[in-house]
């Protein structure tokens, strides 16, 4: 199996026909087709469908593809690190709530024994980084375990610390005085994870159903729909730590409890970090459990 075979694979799935995936390589259309029968002739299994509209998956193409990216990622890193005369590279991807503190920290420590190390930083909720994680693009993501979801065999997930989920409003909204789940009757609500997992957890604790649950991965969007409007929000309690929420967002403290979530680094469990990496990953743990422990 030929690295360039690889290639060529991973590019006919992204460009979703064989002409499209030519004129992108600067390869013939019959060069590629060789290449890409020589593959699944090797592999002894069928891994696209060809159609009158462009190309798909079979069911052993999919398997293999999930393999095939992270490896090629890999592989092309190795390429690189060697062309660079064995640079080191890391890439971090993380939430917004760790962007303002924990991550600037970690880099500025790590600089001091890592000056040389190419550093990619790349900000964003858990369900767009983790992704980026499985194929390679990233080294790890430190965010919050996904509300229900099942254990993947290929992420390998570190606790850092837990974080309680709260309900915030405007300062001065009419229930910032309410002290029960129930008295929390409001037409439009906004959360961070998942409106499904935010649903359930609101009725748990006996919120009457809301008209609306909006997901928004945007704080600088979520703050201002907040300031200027009556609804409501659950997020995770360093929402308050991020820069001005405090001044214009309060807790509303009712007596019941949200479920919470379980912060923490993810890495690939196939794919054991670099040493730049690891003390990355060991910085960020440790500051993480000091600065997110809830007074």
């Amino acid at each position: 199996m030929k690295l360039a075979q690889i290639r060529d694979f991973l590019a006919v799935i992204e460009c979703g026909s064989i002409s499209a995936t030519a004129r992108k390589l600067g390869v013939s259309q019959p060069g590629l087709t060789k290449s890409l029968g020589s593959l699944e002739a090797e592999l002894g299994a069928a891994l696209l469908k060809r159609t009158p509209t462009g190309v798909t998956l079979t069911r052993q193409g999919l398997a293999f593809h999930v393999r095939a990216r992270a490896g090629y990622a890999e592989l092309s890193k190795a390429q690189e690190e060697v062309a660079r005369g064995t640079k080191a590279q890391v890439a971090l991807g993380f939430g917004p709530f760790f962007a303002t503190q924990i991550v600037p920290q970690a880099v500025m420590r790590f600089r001091e024994k890592f000056p040389d190390v190419e550093l990619r930083l790349v900000e964003g909720l858990g369900h767009t980084t983790r992704p980026l994680l499985r194929d390679a693009t990233l080294d790890m993501v430190l965010a919050p375990r996904a509300p229900q979801a099942r254990d993947d065999p290929a992420i390998r997930f570190k606790p850092v610390a837990h974080l309680s989920q709260i309900v915030v409003a405007r300062r001065g909204h009419p229930l910032a005085g309410a002290r029960s789940a129930v008295a929390l009757k409001c037409d439009e609500w906004l959360c961070v994870v998942r409106r499904e997992a935010t649903a359930e957890a609101l009725r748990g604790i006996g919120v009457p159903d809301p008209r609306r649950i909006t997901e928004c991965e945007s704080f600088s969007a979520m703050l201002t729909l907040l300031v200027g409007s009556d609804m409501l929000a659950v997020v995770q309690h360093p929402f308050l730590d991020l820069p001005h929420a405090a001044q214009h967002v309060q807790e509303i403290q009712i007596a019941e409890h949200l479920p919470g979530l379980t912060a923490g680094l993810h890495t690939r469990a196939d794919a054991p970090l670099t040493r730049p990496a690891a003390a990355l990953a060991r910085l960020l743990s440790d500051i993480g459990r000091t600065l997110l422990k809830r007074p």
